[in-house]
């Protein structure tokens, strides 16, 4: 039997659109393969949410699959959708052929960690399918299933599968392809069949979902992979007489980097969010630091140089090398700029503010008076010509609340909040390698990081290097390590006193959650960012010990 793999990249909600990428790609694949496999939930797109409480929602995609069975003929499909039984709605798997539904199966393991919430929509199904497809015993998983144990599977294996299948929606953080294989390969081997995994394709909010199908022979040896963060119909034979399995694709060793991981999932994750929310063009502010510049060049990549503005806004306190940068990194990129001083509407500012302000002395608050400044002349743009602004802020600054609120956080969407500092400076350095050139300028990226809103301002006077922040962030954000097992396990280089530090660091980051509630979504590249996996109560007085 010839096996096709689907790696489609649907929209939440676009039942009728999602359904015709569905059949297009059906009709594409009669006459290479006796059967086509989909991912998880194609039919509506993942994570539906809380679109599945709006019953409409449910009988519309119920209907598009009566509609897409009635047209499928000739090779046999399997595809996600949600099924609704006796008042229950399930995550489940259709198996169509001849213009009928054969058989539907009901997912059974409901994640509800991290960025799932399944048990809040879904109820389980009662047990494995096993269908017979073209002589071959064909065992049924749904994404989660197959992410347990071998008891679990049990059942499954007394069936005995020639081969089993699994829809998957599963999401991008950087090396998750490795956990991927690993359960899957420890399933083959548990099952005693191979195992073929159809995972989904693009962006949605947050989440990146970034392909990577495959099948796991029962000795764990994988002998098919098909590409990640690409659309496009992969296939497999496997012949149940000698029990074999074959690829059609030229099987390459994995050398792909994190850093490729993540710029591939940053690409993909901005493209998809501007195209499917229907923008045409986006807007960001050019400050000549390593951000903006990352962001920029991100954004020229993924969605084409005409396609995006940079505003470059200085005031007395940025210096003409930061304004030279902005202006250099406008052209290498051939994004057009638009530059806008804010010395005035500052000085104006400060003198509204004087009769109010009057005894104190300068501080942050004539500092992120100029970051809100920019804010308002970046969504005024936006306003006007449709423009999504992008903020460009990182997981370093987001942790520590080294941000504005409607300031630099102002935007749309914040391409690189779940990025590192230190992160950002490697996919700078690996966007100018793979472009030949120093496109992000040299200068960029050798300058002391600085907000530039005071006088010899330094990030490093507030938070510390990099290179000692971002790996308690590391512990404390993405781990959950206690401060005790910090104070361990994490090296501090830069820092005298480290109990001192690491204490300082912890409660900035405690202490922002009421910022980083109120900033835009941004594409999730760890196991664990802020938003769908981290949700800390605003209004709490614990304290780490």
């Amino acid at each position: 039997m010839r096996i096709g793999l689907a790696q489609i990249n649907p929209t939440v909600g676009d039942i009728a659109g999602n359904a015709k990428l569905i059949l297009d790609q059906i009709n594409a694949a009669k006459g290479q393969c006796d059967l086509i496999i989909f991912p998880e939930l194609s039919l509506t797109g993942y994570p539906p949410e809380d679109l599945l409480l709006k019953p409409a929602f449910i009988q519309d995609n119920l209907t598009a699959l009566k509609h897409l069975a009635a047209s499928v003929h000739g090779i046999d499909a399997l595809l996600g959708f949600v099924d609704h039984k006796q008042g229950r709605l399930y995550n489940a798997a259709a198996w169509i052929s001849n213009r009928r539904i054969r058989g539907i199966y009901h997912k059974q393991k409901l994640p509800n960690y991290g960025v799932f919430d399944e048990e809040r929509y879904f109820a389980p199904g009662p047990r494995f399918a096993l269908w017979k497809i073209k002589g071959i015993s064909v065992g049924i998983t749904i994404c989660e299933d197959l992410w347990s144990d071998s008891d679990f599977l049990t059942p499954l294996k007394r069936m005995k599968p020639d081969l089993v299948v699994n829809l998957s929606a599963s999401p991008f953080h950087a090396g998750k392809w490795k956990e991927r294989e690993t359960v899957a390969k420890a399933a083959a081997r548990a099952l005693g069949a191979p195992v073929a995994y159809c995972n989904l394709v693009g962006g949605q909010d947050e989440l990146v979902f970034d392909g990577g199908s495959f099948v796991i022979r029962p000795d764990g040896r994988k002998i098919h992979q098909a590409p990640l963060f690409k659309t496009g119909l992969t296939q497999f034979t496997f012949s149940n007489e000698k029990k074999t399995l074959g690829s059609s694709e030229k099987q390459k060793k994995r050398t792909i980097t994190l850093i490729e991981e993540i710029h591939g999932a940053l690409l993909l994750g901005l493209s998809d969010y501007v195209s499917k929310n229907r923008f045409q063009k986006v807007a960001l502010g050019l400050s000549g630091g390593i951000d903006s510049a990352l962001v920029a060049a991100l954004a020229a990549k993924a969605l084409g140089s005409s396609n995006v503005i940079g505003v470059t806004m200085p005031s007395r306190f940025n210096s003409p090398e930061t304004v030279k940068d902005a202006r250099d990194l406008a052209r290498n990129l051939g994004i057009r700029l638009i530059e806008i001083p804010i010395e005035n509407l500052f000085d104006s500012f400060k003198t509204a503010l004087a009769p109010s302000f009057k005894g104190t002395t300068p501080n942050i608050a004539e500092e992120n008076l100029q970051a809100r400044i920019r804010g308002s002349l970046l969504m005024a743009l936006s306003n006007k010509f449709g423009w999504l602004v992008l903020t460009t802020g990182n997981k370093s600054e987001m942790s520590t609340g080294y941000c504005t609120l409607y300031g630099d956080t102002a935007g749309g969407f914040a391409v690189i909040k779940d990025v590192l500092k230190t992160t950002v400076y490697a996919l700078a350095r690996f966007m100018n390698d793979k472009a030949g050139s120093a496109v992000i300028p040299a200068s960029t990226l050798s300058r002391p990081p600085t907000a530039e809103l005071r006088e010899n301002q330094r990030d490093e006077d507030s938070l510390g290097a990099y290179a000692d922040l971002d790996p308690l962030l590391i512990g404390y954000v993405e781990k959950n390590r206690p401060l005790a097992d910090l104070e361990k396990s994490v090296s501090i280089k830069q820092i005298s006193d480290k109990a001192d530090y690491i204490r300082k660091i912890v409660s900035l980051v405690d202490k922002s959650e009421y910022k980083r509630r109120q900033a835009p979504p941004g594409i999730k590249i760890t196991p664990r960012s802020f938003g769908r996996d981290h949700r800390m109560p605003i209004t709490n007085r614990y304290t780490p010990s």
